[in-house]
């Protein structure tokens, strides 16, 4: 089965009234990598969790690779969930585990139950242990490799959280916020190394970013979100200082504070390239 992702009218209600996102229309095709930019409250972390099948529709049909999902039964449903890698803004890390052990659980969607269990119960086998060093040395955590997770700064837990991305090799990687508790070279360099490994794997990545201009130099297409609905779906060039105005109010100015609005048409130029290890 293919993943391309679509929603047709897909909303997303709490109580009568009280959508989190409403009638969405969007498309996006296997080995795509989409940004998702809005103020906050906009609903990026919903339609985040409803493309991971987290969240059902309360209305409007999701589509995955041509079927519904929930119209499948729900073993095939959650069997298709294992395809998808979603990382929360603040990864839930358990507080007593070592790193390693935290970035190998990621195998948890492709590896046997027995064989991804006793992988967290024992002492990994020296394979494992060198694909979760690799793992972190993209993000400059191989030092980190068995430390206990409490032992982690904000920052290096969300670092943890990418490399687990990875270890997961997922088609379907859903970001959020992944870069919010770095400073902007390390944020740049953590969202470039995982760019990389998705466009090596033809892998589609869909990222919410509150920074607008990190958004727009890593991504070629922007989709705007404000109280729920969809306000454009455009290449990036075509994203105006207007429209932005327009979509975060009076957030404008955070959005894209102690940065400075690049020229569109020269953005991709300026992208930082700092590597990671």
């Amino acid at each position: 089965m293919g993943h391309r992702l679509q929603l047709a009218a897909v909303s997303h209600c709490y109580v009568e009234g009280k959508c989190a996102i409403i009638d969405i229309d969007l498309a996006i095709e296997q080995g795509e990598q989409v940004a998702l930019i809005g103020p906050s409250g906009a609903g990026k972390t919903t339609l985040l969790h409803t493309l991971a099948l987290a969240l059902e529709p309360t209305r409007g049909t999701f589509s995955w690779g041509g079927s519904n999902p929930w119209l499948m039964a729900s073993r095939a449903r959650h069997q298709l969930r294992a395809h998808s890698f979603l990382a929360p803004q603040q990864p839930p890390l358990p507080p007593r585990q070592r790193v390693v052990h935290a970035v190998l659980a990621a195998r948890l969607t492709r590896a046997g139950a027995w064989s991804a269990l006793r992988s967290l119960l024992t002492t990994p086998a020296d394979t494992d242990v060198r694909e979760a060093y690799t793992a972190l040395e993209a993000f400059r955590l191989q030092d980190k490799l068995w430390l206990r997770c409490d032992r982690l700064s904000g920052g290096e837990r969300q670092r943890v959280g990418l490399a687990r991305m990875f270890v997961a090799a997922s088609p379907v990687n859903l970001l959020d916020e992944p870069v919010s508790s770095l400073d902007p070279v390390l944020g740049a360099a953590s969202l470039a190394a995982v760019q990389a490994n998705a466009a090596a794997r033809n892998a589609t990545m869909v990222v919410s970013l509150h920074d607008v201009n990190l958004a727009r130099e890593r991504f070629s297409r922007l989709i705007g979100l404000k109280d729920g609905l969809l306000q454009f779906d455009l290449p990036t060039e075509a994203v105006t200082e207007e429209r932005l105005r327009e979509l975060y109010g009076a957030e404008f100015g955070m959005a894209v504070a102690n940065f400075g609005l690049p020229d569109a048409s020269t953005s991709q130029q300026n992208v930082i390239v700092t590597g990671c290890g």
